[in-house]
């Protein structure tokens, strides 16, 4: 009995160290949205006490909520959104670097986009055009974001050449729906519009998923070099922001892509002989 209890344990812990950290972040993104959500739901607590807010954070001091809103969604599809992005970018940052280096670049580089995008909007957040730029400091920000554009810089660093498909799809539904939202603030149409959003921006993960191309091409993908995605994926949100509030938190995500590339210089600068491998094979 005793060596089959040892040999059950071996067993289980063999189970969980397989288990690739990309997988067990998503595990932890899901059930706390499962978990917050049900909370919200029998009236336990608000999204104040898990979400960044920069105003709660320099006068509250909830620190804390630099790691709960690593964690935290609000909406299903922002969810999938966040956990596709992980799934497939994360495995690739997890085989190049190793799990602990993944880990921990993921968990330091969330905190400091959260703390980078908190700082700014505290400081320089009021006005019209300046809370567009850096958002309003008494808004609440959440979500996976910051730390997968972490993983962005280091790729843009490490495989700058190689190819990715950015699904441009949901995020010109989100801007369609923040342009409907300002000119049409009291139609009623915007509920019916934003319900399809939604539907369509989970829908296009699927189609990325079906190996169709006709499903494939309505996700409106771009193929394109490593390098140039955290630009794209950065700089037209903040222009268009300025015209029209939309609700990504750019300076999160700039946060959490400039953690990324310095990460990424030290890793070339380390060691130049295997980056310079990896250069070559995935070119």
């Amino acid at each position: 009995m005793e060596i089959q209890y040892n040999l059950a344990n071996r067993r289980k812990n063999r189970f969980f160290l397989d288990w690739s950290v990309t997988w067990q972040l998503i595990s932890l993104n899901v059930f706390f949205f499962i978990l917050i959500k049900l909370l919200i739901l029998a009236n336990i607590f608000s999204f104040e006490y898990v979400a960044l807010n920069p105003s709660l954070l320099f006068t509250k001091y909830y620190f804390w909520t630099l790691l709960t809103s690593m964690f935290a969604h609000q909406e299903i599809w922002h969810l999938l959104a966040n956990m596709f992005s992980l799934f497939f970018i994360g495995k690739f940052v997890e085989k190049l670097i190793g799990k602990k280096r993944f880990f921990w670049l993921y968990m330091i580089a969330g905190i400091l986009a959260g703390l980078f995008y908190a700082t700014l909007s505290y400081f320089f957040g009021s006005g019209i055009i300046l809370e567009r730029i850096f958002s309003n400091p008494q808004g609440f920000a959440l979500g996976a974001s910051g730390a997968i554009f972490s993983l962005l810089g280091l790729l843009a660093v490490l495989t700058p050449k190689n190819k990715v498909s950015l699904i441009a799809g949901p995020l010109v539904g989100i801007i369609l729906y923040a342009v409907l939202s300002t000119t049409l603030p009291n139609s009623s149409l915007i509920t019916v519009f934003g319900f399809l959003i939604n539907i369509y921006i989970i829908l296009s993960l699927f189609f990325m998923l079906s190996f169709n191309p006709r499903l494939v091409k309505l996700a409106l993908p771009i193929n394109m070099d490593f390098a140039i995605i955290p630009i794209v994926a950065i700089v037209p949100l903040i222009v268009i922001g300025l015209f029209i509030p939309l609700p990504i938190g750019n300076t999160a995500h700039l946060g959490g892509l400039l953690v990324g590339l310095v990460y990424g210089f030290i890793l070339k600068k380390r060691f130049p002989k295997k980056v310079k491998y990896i250069n070559q094979r995935f070119s």
